[in-house]
């Protein structure tokens, strides 16, 4: 009598595990070196740079260092209803999900199953009725599946840990474009503020020239000039007309770009009413050259796709490997013949169905699996290939961010530097023309010179104090570029400053916090 072992040898067990170590071993001859993390300068290149520097500055909510209640309206505004930045805040909520749904596809999986099968069975198929004697059968399967897949290569952590990396580049980015935004609200307000303040004296520029108008034109009926006079008054009038219409045309444009960066029509916006520019001291913190990595928020961008790019390379390096997963079901399943006479549902089987949860009808499962690429065409190497391209990409894009960040620092800081040197020569000619207009006064007054004199000194004041005024728009914008330069406030948080030297934890998405806030 033979009998047969429903048990396997035993000695087939080692020859399992045997080629079980075989075939990782092979995964691993042909999988490339992980890649160390690529060395990424930790300061900018402003050595040399002599500015003054200023603690502590800029602060997060940087406009409110020009006490203007109007300007903290305006941004508020902006923060709320801009269309750009709802854009960027949708892009940081993609990036959220996106750790979601890498995080769901790693560990455990259950499914649930339920089936229920009414079908007829050929007459001409490989069991005849005839012969099993009956045409409909019903199949009914209840069940569970359970499946695992076992992350020991880290190619599902990497993942999350990507996907977490682009979520804090998104979250940067959104503060990049908050503070974008921010930056161009102030400065469309203050070249609205600076028009106001310059159509005020070209107003005045007007009815000096129309006074000198009136008084060539008497000299001429006189006979004392020459008609020539008159022409030359006409002249300097409508120069003075021209630059009266060209201020109030640019007063008007600017409300309409200040109502598009704001998101409201230019009839939504709130009352502006015109007041003096405010002072700027232009300088740097003290900190700048080894803090601006922290502060701008586009180089903290840039800095978190070079670790999600780098952890990409790992996802592609852990497909060189083995995936080894194990597969549980356990469930009730039930075949039961209908009636042969009865077409549709036959009688009796409901009754038969019930069969489905009985002892007998269950059914169990287990499935250890091992996955290994043999020959996938050249695939895993092409892959990998593209992942090492998107890291040098994103590498060489962090050092370009970094080197246009010291150029567009330093430039507005020396630029703010000269600026100031010209408002102090300016500040000096505005000093002299006023002497001269008193001068001119105290003369025409003792009846000395006609009025003539008096009106030329004053054109000439009020041409010297639009200089003065253009030049401190100038230096107003200048310091906002430099306040953008410097990354507007933004800082990253101590626990997120320094990706390279962090570890990323899918714990929360919105801890880069930074200077532009809505």
């Amino acid at each position: 009598m033979n009998v047969v072992s429903s048990k396997p040898p035993v000695r087939l067990r080692p020859l399992a595990l045997t080629m079980l170590c075989t075939v990782v071993l092979a995964g691993c001859a042909f999988a490339p070196a992980k890649l160390p993390h690529p060395t990424l300068r930790d300061d900018v290149p402003l050595a040399g740079l002599q500015a003054p520097t200023r603690a502590g500055w800029p602060a997060t909510d940087w406009w409110r260092v020009y006490n203007d209640s109007q300007l903290d309206d305006l941004i508020a505004l902006a923060m709320k209803q801009s269309p750009d930045l709802a854009q960027a805040h949708s892009r940081v909520q993609t990036a959220e999900q996106s750790v979601k749904v890498a995080a769901a596809q790693a560990g455990l999986s259950i499914n649930g199953n339920a089936q229920l099968t009414r079908q007829r069975m050929s007459d001409h198929g490989l069991f005849p009725p005839s012969l099993l004697g009956f045409n409909w059968y019903n199949q009914a399967d209840l069940g569970v599946q359970l499946e695992y897949d076992f992350d020991w290569w880290g190619k599902k952590r990497e993942s999350i840990e990507a996907a977490l990396d682009q979520a804090h580049a998104a979250e940067a980015q959104r503060s990049a474009a908050a503070l974008t935004i921010q930056n161009a609200v102030a400065d469309t307000y203050f070249g609205w503020l600076a028009d106001e303040n310059r159509l005020t004296l070209a107003q005045q520029a007007v009815t000096v020239q129309q006074r000198l108008l009136q008084i060539a034109e008497l000299r001429v009926r006189q006979g004392v000039d020459l008609p020539d006079t008159v022409q030359q008054a006409r002249v300097q009038l409508a120069g003075a007309q021209q630059t009266q219409v060209t201020l109030e045309g640019s007063i008007e444009i600017r409300k309409v770009a200040l109502a598009a960066l704001v998101g409201v029509s230019p009839a939504e916006l709130p009352p502006l009413q015109p007041h003096a520019l405010p002072d700027v001291a232009g300088a740097l913190p003290d900190d700048a050259r080894l803090d601006l990595i922290a502060r701008r928020p586009d180089i903290a961008a840039s800095r978190w796709q070079v670790e999600a790019a780098l952890k990409q390379t790992d996802v592609a390096r852990a497909e060189y490997f083995p995936d080894i997963s194990i597969n549980a079901m356990a469930g009730l399943s039930s075949t039961n013949q209908g009636s042969p006479n009865i077409p549709g549902l036959a009688k009796g089987s409901r009754g038969d169905l019930g069969n489905l949860f009985e002892l007998g009808s269950r059914v169990f499962g287990i499935t250890p699996a091992v996955h290994l690429p043999i020959f996938e065409g050249g695939r895993l190497k092409a892959a990998y290939g593209a992942s090492r391209a998107q890291l040098d990409d994103a590498i060489a894009q962090y050092n370009v961010t970094v080197t246009g960040a010291a150029k567009d620092v330093a430039t507005q800081a020396v630029t703010a530097q000269q600026i100031a040197a010209r408002r102090a020569k300016q500040d000096a000619q505005v000093q002299a023309n006023g002497t001269l207009v008193a001068t001119a006064q105290a003369r025409a007054q003792r009846g000395v010179k006609d009025a003539r004199e008096n009106l030329a000194a004053e054109a000439q004041l009020l041409l010297q104090r639009d200089q003065a005024i253009s030049l401190q728009a100038q230096a107003l914008s200048t310091d906002l570029a430099l306040i953008k330069a410097l990354g507007g406030g933004y800082h990253v948080d101590a626990g997120n400053a320094s990706p390279q030297t962090t570890s990323s934890s899918p714990a929360s998405t919105s801890n880069l916090a930074g200077a532009p806030q809505s």
